[in-house]
């Protein structure tokens, strides 16, 4: 018997706002990825078939599973009419701070895309994986557009969809350090403000500003004074055990700067240099081990590719 036709896709976790970029600015990572395996079947519509990885803790209905709305929202743009089969591997934690979701969605879209003939550009795929965010964590592009076009983006807005690519500064590392401690994105969100002071939007406009003028210029010394917020960082460090001092702990070990990674409980540093980003890697999973947490770090380029087939 004939397998039917399929292809599978791997796509990356992401550190979302970096800083002063709430909601707006986005960077892939290397690794963790989901992977997902489109197949065509015989009747019309998205199925998920398996999905691994998650405990048993995410919905297996396409239309509530963020992969199974990427890919029915990939055909609706395509135009296109067939039946798709998703094997989802979640190879990220859920909860993370790391987009998850986001990575399922991107894994999902970039599979079924090519698996129809590649009728969409990776644009129109971030629209589609939008709406797949929109139903679990708000309609937002800061995770999956690097976890589909890779690198550092700038999201200047979703409605019209209008992202930036950002040059990465030569050498730049990322370190992210994930403790075994869940915060769902919707407590997140619950925690920031419903309004905040002038002084503090105008010092995140400041911050935002230089960080992406450090981008341009390669400036490390001001891309390490950038990376500073005021309106979401000091509502969900509170929410993370440690996280003021795993933040600390990575810049008294050397890093440029360190922030939340997304919505938390991640934490996340730059770096510059294998030797100094091993060294912080260690100093933020101590930290966190001082707060009861274990956890586990993973050191990269901050200059990855997003999702992408094999």
């Amino acid at each position: 018997m004939t397998e039917a036709p399929s292809v599978t896709a791997t796509a990356p976790a992401t550190i979302a706002n970096l800083g002063p970029g709430f909601d707006l600015l986005g960077l892939a990572l290397p690794a963790p990825c989901d992977r997902v395996t489109a197949r065509l079947m015989g009747a019309s519509g998205v199925r998920i078939a398996s999905q691994i990885g998650d405990d048993g803790r995410l919905p297996t209905e396409a239309e509530r599973n963020t992969a199974g709305i990427a890919a029915m929202a990939t055909l609706r743009r395509a135009g296109i009419d067939v039946g798709i089969e998703l094997d989802i591997d979640k190879g990220m934690p859920i909860g993370s701070g790391l987009g998850s979701s986001a990575a399922s969605a991107a894994a999902a879209a970039c599979a079924v895309n090519a698996l129809i003939g590649s009728p969409l550009r990776r644009s129109e795929l971030v629209a589609a994986c939008v709406d797949a965010e929109a139903a679990v964590s708000g309609r937002h592009a800061d995770n999956v557009a690097p976890s589909l076009l890779g690198g550092l983006v700038l999201v200047l807005s979703v409605d019209p969809l209008d992202i930036v690519r950002l040059p990465v500064p030569e050498g730049l590392l990322a370190v992210v350090a994930t403790p075994d401690f869940e915060l769902e994105t919707r407590r997140a969100r619950e925690a920031l403000p419903k309004n905040v002071p002038l002084t503090d939007a105008t010092f995140n406009s400041g911050r935002l500003a230089a960080f992406v003028t450090a981008c341009f210029s390669n400036d490390l010394g001001l891309l390490a004074r950038a990376v500073d917020d005021r309106l979401h960082v000091p509502a969900r460090a509170p929410l993370i055990p440690g996280c003021e001092d795993v933040m600390q702990s990575a810049r008294d070990a050397g890093a440029l700067a360190s922030s939340i990674s997304g919505s938390g409980p991640s934490v996340f540093a730059f770096c510059h240099g294998a030797e100094t980003s091993t060294r912080v890697a260690s100093a933020m999973r101590e930290a966190f081990a001082k707060a009861g947490l274990d956890s586990h770090a993973h050191v990269g380029s901050a200059d990855s590719p997003g999702a992408r087939t094999r």
